[in-house]
């Protein structure tokens, strides 16, 4: 995919895990689960794409990074503050599932999940994701 739909995708999913922080993380864990694992996936990518380390037919799964197994196999590659970003991504996939499709979680843990997903945020800004 290219990088446009990447970026347009990422926007979408940043607005909504905004407004779902407004409304209260306790009313909106499934829609912070879904869109921040997205959100994730799809810097990732920008990045990757950006560097010219992955080609245009190349696919993350969010799925992936819930085994460090298989992420390891499927971006063994080299890049910038990898082993940071692929433990944050991982933080914020293992708890996905619970929160879009199992019970009402404590605040604090989505609370935690937040912060790993803003803490890799502000790693791919110092990147350039967001950079046009």
């Amino acid at each position: 995919m290219r990088v446009e739909h990447h970026l347009r995708n990422l926007k979408e999913s940043l607005e909504e895990v905004e407004a779902a922080v407004e409304k209260g993380v306790l009313l909106r864990q499934r829609t912070i689960g879904f869109h921040t694992s997205a959100a994730c996936v799809d810097m990732l990518e920008i990045y990757l794409h950006k560097k010219n380390l992955i080609p245009l037919s190349f696919i993350l799964k969010h799925e992936w990074f819930a085994s460090k197994n298989k992420i390891q196999e499927k971006v063994s590659f080299p890049f910038s503050r990898k082993d940071e970003i692929l433990s944050l991504i991982s933080k914020v996939e293992l708890k996905r599932n619970i929160l879009c499709y199992g019970k009402q979680q404590p605040e604090q843990d989505i609370e935690e999940l937040l912060h790993h997903f803003n803490s890799l945020r502000n790693i791919m800004e110092e990147l350039g994701v967001f950079d046009e």
